[in-house]
């Protein structure tokens, strides 16, 4: 009789090298031995309305001294890269879009983008110089499907940056925070990140930890 991993297929590479990685936190993850990805039993993932309920419980927002400074790590290197007035969009900004007042202060007009909280998908029809992705990347239920649109999205030379917090072989989901997260349904390791970059031609750095850059190439 088929195991479940073997009729999965992670929502990253599509690749069917999947087997069980760990239990924890009374939920089943998987992992992929092509790009290193860990995800969530798709059956154990909340419904809209209960990620929803999570996602308000979050005390984040630009009045947050801690949350303005922890979004710096990724704002500080992207700026650095960009030129000034370079048009971007925060791709997953949440109940209090802060990131996007942050680098509107700097002089780079930011658009907002969130299915639970702004979900105007006119913002989805135009291009940018950059995209902010930060703590995002593990809510994806289909990361390929939703990094693939930001490269869509992406003018030549643009950038993806990307914060997450990302998982080692030492780790163990159980006693790990992130993980007791149910609305994290994705963790991604190093390697994931390369995988990441080989499957949309992106070049990647890696400024401080759990923050990456991704450069779409110019044609």
């Amino acid at each position: 009789m088929s195991s479940l991993a073997d009729v999965l297929l992670c929502p990253l590479c599509k690749s069917g090298d999947i087997d069980l990685f760990q239990k924890a936190h009374h939920r089943e993850y998987y992992t992929c031995g092509i790009c290193l990805l860990v995800f969530l039993d798709p059956a154990q993932r909340l419904s809209f309305e209960d990620e929803i309920s999570r996602y308000e419980a979050h005390e984040n927002g630009p009045e947050n001294r801690g949350y303005v400074d922890f979004l710096n790590r990724v704002a500080e290197p992207l700026t650095k890269v960009l030129r000034l007035g370079a048009m971007g969009l925060d791709y997953g900004s949440g109940p209090g879009p802060t990131l996007s007042e942050m680098l509107e202060k700097k002089g780079f007009p930011t658009a907002n983008y969130d299915p639970h909280f702004a979900p105007n998908r006119s913002v989805l029809r135009r291009s940018y110089d950059f995209i902010t992705c930060t703590e995002t990347l593990e809510h994806f239920f289909y990361p390929d499907e939703e990094l693939g649109r930001m490269n869509h999205l992406l003018r030549p030379g643009g950038w993806l940056a990307v914060m997450t917090e990302v998982w080692v072989e030492s780790r163990c989901l159980s006693e790990w925070s992130y993980a007791r997260d149910p609305t994290h349904v994705c963790f991604y390791h190093r390697q994931t990140m390369d995988c990441i970059a080989e499957q949309f031609g992106w070049h990647l750095q890696s400024p401080q930890a759990n923050v990456f850059l991704f450069e779409k190439q110019s044609v």
